[in-house]
């Protein structure tokens, strides 16, 4: 046999054992643009929406952008970041969690249907171009249709926040092998008629009224804090495997101190609690705050 015949001879064979030796699965991530970022940690992300009184546009109207709007807006950026970080990866190594929460749960089946809705979980017997799409749709659609029916139904019945760090979100929002990312949508106040809990100067709720009765409406707000050991009572739980990202913070205008007093009752709740990392953002408009959330969630 010829040598050049050889040659073609061998070079077909490694073309064939190539092939036959690189499953689909194992080859380009989804996404050949950002091929060259490295396979990273399975992502597990939970949202809490705060469906109480604070996203109606009645009560608290806002000229530049109403606030409701604003949250429909983080969650985008939230599951646009998500959706990023599986098309960096390659299909093999996809494991990922994206999951929406309230507490407490609406009345309004329509609510806890979209919630159902917009649960998902993707992994390598599953993972499409075609998921993906579908996860940025449904999550740039779906949240909108949840705080319409919100408002329309007005049955404002709280926040039971603190409730739900204490008894849920470790079985909710928690997995080994994971990282878990909670995203809080909240204006910062909890409050929840049948969690109102005191314990000597801890509470598990906070709202205006009780910043007014602790008198922490002047300069001294901070000492009295520290001094008097207010602040939210400790749930006794380990979130240790737990990032927490607080977004729409939105303080009573009535009072100078009170974005203060809010942020300090969760850094030191969040810290209490030994949570990994967290950020607590106010209430910006999207624009200013979708480069703050993706970077949290995809560094």
């Amino acid at each position: 046999m010829k040598a050049s015949k050889l040659y073609m001879l061998l070079m077909v064979s490694i073309v064939f054992y190539s092939c036959g030796n690189d499953p689909k699965e194992d080859k380009e991530p989804l996404n050949v643009e950002i091929n060259n970022r490295k396979d990273k940690e399975n992502l597990n992300i939970s949202y809490l929406l705060d469906l109480s009184d604070r996203i109606s546009p009645q009560k608290y109207a806002n000229e530049s952008m109403e606030f409701y709007q604003r949250d429909v807006a983080y969650i985008r950026s939230v599951s646009e970041a998500f959706v990023s970080h599986l098309k960096g990866k390659k299909v093999r190594g996809m494991n990922d969690k994206i999951q929406l929460y309230f507490d407490p749960e609406p009345l309004n089946q329509s609510i806890n249907k979209i919630s159902n809705d917009l649960r998902y979980h993707v992994n390598r017997s599953n993972a499409s171009l075609e998921i993906l799409d579908e996860i940025e749709h449904m999550y740039s659609e779906k949240p909108l249709e949840i705080y319409e029916y919100a408002i329309k139904d007005a049955k404002y019945v709280g926040s039971d926040t603190w409730r739900f760090f204490k008894t849920k979100i470790s079985d909710y929002c928690i997995e080994d092998d994971y990282r878990n990312i909670l995203v809080v949508l909240t204006d910062g106040y909890i409050y929840h008629k049948d969690t109102k809990i005191m314990e000597g100067n801890r509470s598990s709720y906070l709202t205006p009224k009780l910043v007014k009765e602790l008198k922490l409406n002047d300069k001294d707000w901070k000492g009295k804090i520290e001094n008097k050991e207010f602040g939210f009572i400790s749930t006794g739980m380990d979130l240790s495997n737990l990032e927490v990202l607080v977004l729409g913070i939105n303080p009573s205008k009535n009072n100078p101190y009170e974005e203060d007093v809010i942020m300090k009752y969760w850094r030191d709740w969040l810290e209490d609690m030994n949570v990994k990392k967290y950020e607590i953002k106010t209430a910006e408009l999207p624009s200013n705050m979708d480069k703050i959330i993706k970077e949290f969630i995809l560094n």
